[in-house]
């Protein structure tokens, strides 16, 4: 197990293997998840542990505790930072959760604001549970979000719902985040991690090379044009029947 705390006041991160199913949970649930600059760096190893896993096929990211997804950086923390090129060098996490191969689903329940936005919006899949409640509150503390919500916002929802979300820095329900495509489930509170591990069974069921060119092939649309797309997705392809290929000559020895 990745992500053993430093004290009580740094939180942990912590990584778990249940079969095919990965699960990272942010476990600060006294602070309602918020993140220190330590667990920035757990989430970093968690998710490099989630690569080197091969049994780990699908990943989830969830809060600990009942109250919270992640409530976001704590700010107190943040004061830790000796100056701003201190800041530019942190340990980011969002790069390693976008770095992971295998398919991400963001179980949310609780405040999901800030930094906590950040990583559902990095996941691949969101189930939120109907308490959830999200925001990108930067805006009004007099800085932009550094953590990809505008970038995923835009792609999913749209320019005008990213301006409005980003500019107002007003926070929104799940029935909202459901209404502009920014969740794919909309369940019962207590519900959402059970639902995340019944759509993450689905997907560890198919072929993980299959599952990993999926993702490869969504994610790499988003900066390819269509001709460069249809070319990786059909590299991928081939891949793919090698892999097929490789697995019946060794069933035939």
């Amino acid at each position: 197990m990745t992500g053993k705390k430093a004290n009580e006041a740094d939180g942990a991160v912590r990584f778990e293997l249940n079969g095919n199913v990965a699960e990272i949970i942010l476990d600060r649930a006294d602070k309602h998840n918020a993140l220190t600059p330590h667990m920035y760096e757990q989430i970093g190893l968690c998710c490099a542990e989630a690569n080197e896993t091969a049994a780990a096929h699908v990943v989830i990211f969830r809060g600990a505790g009942e109250r919270a997804f992640c409530a976001g950086s704590d700010i107190k923390a943040l004061e830790g930072y000796e100056d701003f090129w201190a800041w530019r060098n942190r340990n980011d996490y969002i790069p390693p959760i976008l770095n992971i191969r295998k398919p991400t689903i963001a179980a949310v329940k609780g405040w999901a604001l800030g930094g906590g936005l950040e990583i559902a919006l990095a996941c691949d899949l969101r189930v939120a549970a109907t308490s959830s409640v999200f925001s990108a509150p930067e805006v009004a503390l007099g800085w932009n979000g550094a953590g990809g919500a505008a970038q995923h916002l835009t792609r999913m929802c749209g320019y005008g719902q990213a301006m409005r979300i980003l500019l107002s820095g007003d926070r929104f329900d799940a029935a909202e985040a459901m209404r502009i495509g920014m969740i794919e489930w909309l369940v019962e509170d207590g519900s959402e991690v059970s639902k995340a591990h019944e759509v993450a069974e689905q997907i560890a069921s198919h072929s993980t090379v299959a599952t990993q060119a999926v993702k490869s092939a969504v994610r790499s649309a988003m900066d390819l044009t269509v001709t460069q797309g249809l070319r990786n997705e059909n590299e991928l392809m081939s891949l793919c029947f090698a892999k097929v290929e490789l697995s019946k000559a060794k069933h035939r020895e």
